[in-house]
């Protein structure tokens, strides 16, 4: 089969799917923090994410300084700022939310880091500005269905899906269940277009 031009949206070859991202209306900012090794992954899941959500942002980590939009970002005293990390002192997210919204009277902000778990894991340890940040968490009502990386961890999910997920417990399963049908639909394409032919259902 001829070679054809990827598409400069969606990087597919034969199989556009720029068309099949949903638009998500959130009551939230989703702010992701990328480890620089994302850039160059053709499997990085952040990027769906972000073309979903208009209201997110994209930011990447260096181990020397933080990104200044973010830090701008961070201090704007409409938004209130949690770093999506398990912890001891990690609340759900819909106790942020109605930290944020009702006690607050501000939009809360979640800070997702983009990278592998070990990349996210040093992202934090070698970040003591990350480490200020209160502390939120999320329990996955499923199982990862990611299948683009191979060794992934049991129990660890794709950036995308945690971005489903806090949908999710923000209260909205119909645009968290949207995200998650065009995340299967993509993988699909993405292993046909990888194989070098159309998909077909």
């Amino acid at each position: 089969m001829e070679s054809q031009t990827p598409c400069p949206g969606c990087g597919l070859s034969f199989n556009c799917v720029c068309q099949c991202i949903p638009k998500l209306d959130i009551d939230a900012h989703f702010a992701l923090l990328m480890h620089e090794n994302e850039l160059s992954r053709d499997t990085n899941t952040g990027q769906w994410l972000l073309a979903a959500i208009p209201s997110s942002s994209r930011h990447i980590w260096q181990r020397k300084s933080p990104c200044s939009e973010l830090m701008k970002l961070l201090d704007d005293p409409s938004v209130m700022p949690y770093l999506l990390f398990p912890g001891e002192e990690s609340i759900a997210v819909s106790d942020a939310k109605r930290i944020a919204l009702n006690t607050e009277k501000k939009k809360p902000l979640f800070l997702i880091l983009d990278g592998t778990w070990q990349e996210a894991k040093k992202m934090l340890r070698k970040s003591a500005w990350l480490q200020t940040l209160p502390l939120v968490h999320i329990n996955p009502s499923q199982n990862s269905v990611y299948q683009l990386r191979r060794n992934q961890s049991d129990g660890h999910l794709c950036t995308l899906e945690v971005g489903a997920e806090v949908i999710r417990e923000l209260g909205d399963a119909e645009q968290a269940d949207r995200l998650m049908q065009f995340f299967t639909h993509y993988m699909r394409v993405f292993q046909a277009d990888k194989s070098g032919h159309p998909f077909q259902n």
